[in-house]
């Protein structure tokens, strides 16, 4: 029996990795809210950068008080709240 696929995250070049790390240092030195595409995930990853970890590649985003510590290579894009 073949073993189920586990969809592998998609790559993405070095220019789109950049673009996404620059948002992020900019979110984190602004204190903005950011929302997260996160790969993997079904709902979007809400909150405040306070820290990026780049011993554990992981970005720590604060809401309501809970840290989430995403790791960096599955953020799929950095967008702004709407509302």
């Amino acid at each position: 029996m073949a073993k189920a696929k586990v969809p592998k995250r998609p790559t993405r070049d070095e220019f789109v990795l950049e673009e996404i790390g620059n948002q992020l240092v900019e979110a984190q030195q602004e204190q903005s809210e950011v929302v997260l595409t996160v790969w993997g995930r079904e709902e979007t990853t809400r909150g405040q950068i306070v820290k990026m970890d780049p011993r554990t590649g992981k970005v720590h985003v604060e809401s309501n008080g809970e840290t989430d510590k995403v790791p960096f290579m599955d953020i799929m894009s950095v967008n702004y709240p709407r509302d």
